[in-house]
């Protein structure tokens, strides 16, 4: 296949007008005979996105555990330009984490976004920023029952979320830093105990601002704290609801644009109507985009896709196209270590491209190769 006079998201960033030369399900450096051709004059050819961090989408939940939740979830995701996925559990009873991970590892990619990990998002946070997480099923860190969900996941859980406050918190980092990527999350904990935790080998903040202290010009909290160590990372969710595009601009002048993700944090009312639906087994009710927890109104994850999040900063956010690609493609993929096969069009990678038009809507999505 080859791709033909697209603007070419390089790896230096920028859109440069070349031809992108497929062979099989990998980028090379030049075409074989007889190569299907797509004309790309005009359009945007972007990295397949890489979403870290996100629940659900088309009625379905990771935390179903069943290969028909997953691959409709990834179906759903690379149609929309998403073409490697990290999806996230929930605060559950620690059975159901297991047989989640489980589902997790036995699943096969047939033609939907590649599983490339498990963003363990609980039970290890605090009561008093659950956020739409389930209180009853929050407990302390425990090393072994990670160990053993990883093992059950085939070694796929590639985050966890932890609340380095709460008791035991600090030795579960101290244990774990060489074996998987820490990440500060639904915590009270102030600028001392975030700074700490990080210093200790945590290296990345779960949806920054959201379930966590403000950031305060006497108390700056996690975010202080983030924002002082270069080799942290930190998601932002785009959709417009959970953070205001002021400090969306403020946040890429804060901390640069190598260490934002954009995710979308998306249950399974993505790409569905409004109407009631869960999360983590709560009820969830969904008006206008916006996802709310019936029982106290507590946003539950957003209901938007990751590219929809990408159109979002830069058409609402004053985000140039460059950065929101490189957060949400770029930075994704070296953050959980995927980057030597996605997030790049860079020969000897696995061929998933996104073409966009003017408006950043999707003219074509090149998965492993073929188009979709």
């Amino acid at each position: 296949m080859i791709i033909k006079n697209a603007n070419v998201f390089n790896e230096n960033n920028v859109f440069e007008v070349k031809d992108i030369y497929i062979k099989e399900d990998l980028i090379v450096d030049q075409n074989a005979p007889d190569d299907k051709v797509i004309d790309g004059t005009g359009l945007y050819a972007i990295p397949g996105l890489t979403d870290i961090h996100f629940h659900g989408c088309v009625g379905y939940d990771f935390c179903d555990g069943s290969h028909e939740a997953i691959e409709s979830m990834a179906k759903y995701q690379a149609k929309n330009g998403v073409t490697t996925i990290c999806p996230a559990t929930m605060t559950l009873e620690e059975e159901r984490l297991m047989k989640i991970a489980e589902a997790a590892s036995n699943y096969e990619n047939e033609d939907g976004a590649i599983l490339c990990g498990i963003n363990m998002e609980g039970p290890y946070l605090s009561v008093k920023k659950k956020g739409a997480q389930n209180a009853a099923f929050i407990r302390k860190p425990d090393i072994d029952m990670y160990r053993k969900m990883q093992e059950k996941s085939g070694n796929l859980i590639k985050l966890v979320a932890i609340a380095p406050e709460e008791e035991g918190a600090m030795e579960f980092i101290s244990e774990l830093k060489d074996e998987v990527i820490l990440s500060l999350a639904h915590t009270t904990a102030d600028y001392d105990t975030a700074h700490e935790a990080l210093e200790k080998g945590a290296s990345h903040i779960t949806h920054l601002y959201n379930a966590m202290p403000p950031f305060s010009h006497r108390e700056p909290g996690v975010i202080g704290a983030a924002c002082d160590m270069p080799d942290c990372n930190v998601e932002l969710i785009c959709d417009g609801i959970h953070i205001h595009p002021s400090v969306v601009r403020t946040t890429f002048k804060m901390f640069g644009d190598d260490r934002i993700i954009l995710i979308s944090d998306s249950m399974m009312a993505t790409g569905m109507p409004d109407g009631e639906y869960s999360l983590g087994g709560q009820a969830v009710k969904v008006v206008a985009n916006k996802a709310t927890l019936v029982i106290d109104g507590a946003i539950a994850g957003s209901a938007t896709n990751l590219m929809d999040c990408l159109r979002n900063v830069v058409r609402n956010m004053e985000i140039p196209l460059e950065t929101a690609v490189k957060c949400a493609a770029v930075n994704s993929a070296k953050a959980i270590g995927i980057d030597d096969k996605y997030g790049s069009i860079t020969s000897g990678k696995i061929a998933n491209i996104v073409l966009l038009d003017k408006n950043l809507d999707i003219k074509s999505v090149i998965l492993k190769g073929k188009e979709i």
